[in-house]
């Protein structure tokens, strides 16, 4: 059996694991979720912007140099990097085991 035919029957063995279905589903309904979480957080801010523009000038408190917008996208920067940090803890951790094992499941068919 030659190394790229034995590559293809190790491929079809994984797309017939329901692990990888698992897999796949999870990955995909996590990152739909972060992406409609950042757009809607990200998007928001613009339609306040472009509809509420005095909002965003208004100071937090009087005498503070600290504005909503300021506070608005600090907050929007640290919680992205918050989301970012939570994706590649779960990516390499839960995702990254299921796929080990699908990994180590499918080669041990071949051998």
């Amino acid at each position: 059996m030659s190394s790229s035919s034995s590559q293809i029957a190790v491929y079809a063995r994984i797309r017939r694991n329901p692990r990888f279905t698992e897999l796949v589903a999870k990955r995909q309904g996590f990152a739909t979720l972060l992406s409609v979480i950042v757009l809607v957080i990200f998007y928001g801010f613009f339609m306040v912007v472009a509809f509420n523009p005095g909002v965003i000038g208004k100071r937090l408190s009087e005498g503070s140099y600290l504005t909503v917008g300021i506070a608005a996208e600090l907050f929007m920067f640290i919680f992205f990097w918050l989301l970012t940090a939570y994706y590649v803890k779960r990516a390499n951790g839960e995702f990254d085991a299921i796929t080990t094992e699908i990994i180590r499941d499918a080669s041990k068919e071949v051998k």
